[in-house]
């Protein structure tokens, strides 16, 4: 990462306009980047913060643009990086923070003349004299947690609070009444090699059902088709989201979240769905095959992280069923 020298980042604080850039935002990409959006919010509370998609779509404008609500002020999608961003922004802003790593479209981006600039481009652009800071982790979500460590010059907050829409609120205390034990169970994930075989979730929830927990699974698009085949599998399980539609309600990634909210812990693989569930707040078990952990892994206050390896395989069918049934079992406590 590379500061510009003047001003210094201290005195970014007392300023009000604040740009992100980033080049797009896919629903999994914009769900990695929330812990880092509610910890800036959560810093700067007053400021007019505007996400800035250059090359792309962002999906706080779309899919989640309900998580969005309190934290971002407006977003930018297909913005680029010269004279029309300039126009769009309506004036320089007091602090830009580029979260890319494209020296060009750092160097770009500087010309907009932002008060403060942070970029994670590079440690030493030419003519540009840099506080020199440690390499980033790989992490993507510790890595934009670094960068407003710096800014702030304190400890991000990214477990600030995430308000969500009060109609999906509602609709999950509906769908989940108090008085059980819930845990939720992500099925899917947007490739299919990252997940865990739906077998080995039937055998999961069949035992917590032993246990008296009512397992609550999570059905997205991909899975939907799967809905009456475990249903009638597994009588006393709950499908939250094909509840949801059959009411009339979108399955929205705000009442995914809600839902979670409403369990114990969760079980999910590298996917959306498991950074959903870690934007919950509740304990998640994340299960890992041939993706890394050390770049993918949810930002979650409590993780436990299970890896195909460590079980002598490489997919995540290697991870056993007990194994997650005793993390489970570790995260009630």
């Amino acid at each position: 990462m590379a500061a510009d020298k003047s001003p210094p980042a201290a005195t970014i604080a007392d300023r009000t306009r604040i740009g992100v850039y980033v080049d797009l935002d896919l629903v999994g990409d914009a769900l990695i980047k929330l812990p880092f959006l509610r910890a800036l919010r959560h810093a700067y509370p007053a400021a007019e913060i505007t996400w800035i998609a250059g090359r792309g779509k962002s999906a706080f404008a779309g899919a989640l643009a309900p998580l969005a609500a309190g934290l971002l002020d407006r977003v930018l999608e297909n913005a680029g990086t010269g004279a029309e961003l300039a126009k769009a922004l309506g004036g320089r802003l007091d602090l830009l923070i580029d979260t890319q790593g494209m020296l060009g479209t750092a160097l770009a981006l500087r010309r907009l003349k932002p008060h403060g600039f942070v970029t994670e481009a590079a440690w030493g652009l030419p003519g540009w004299p840099p506080r020199c800071m440690p390499r980033p982790p790989r992490h993507l979500a510790t890595r934009l947690l670094a960068t407003l460590r710096h800014v702030i010059g304190a400890e991000p907050r990214p477990d600030a609070p995430l308000l969500l829409p009060a109609p999906s609120t509602a609709l999950a205390e509906r769908l989940l009444p108090a008085g059980k034990r819930y845990v939720a169970q992500v099925l899917g994930a947007g490739g299919k090699h990252k997940a865990w075989p739906e077998a080995m979730h039937v055998d999961l929830t069949r035992q917590l059902m032993a246990a008296g927990i009512t397992p609550v699974l999570i059905l997205g698009p991909d899975e939907a088709d799967r809905h009456g085949d475990l249903a009638a599998a597994l009588p006393g399980a709950l499908f939250p989201l094909q509840m949801a539609t059959a009411l009339g309600d979108t399955a929205a990634p705000d009442l995914t979240i809600a839902l979670a909210r409403r369990c114990m812990a969760a079980v999910a693989a590298d996917c959306g769905g498991g950074h959903m569930m870690a934007a919950a707040g509740i304990p998640l078990i994340s299960l890992f095959g041939p993706t890394d952990p050390k770049k993918f892994a949810p930002a979650a206050a409590r993780l436990a992280l299970l890896r195909a390896q460590d079980f002598g395989g490489r997919e995540t069918a290697a991870i056993p069923v007990a194994a997650v049934l005793d993390a489970l079992t570790q995260s009630f406590g």
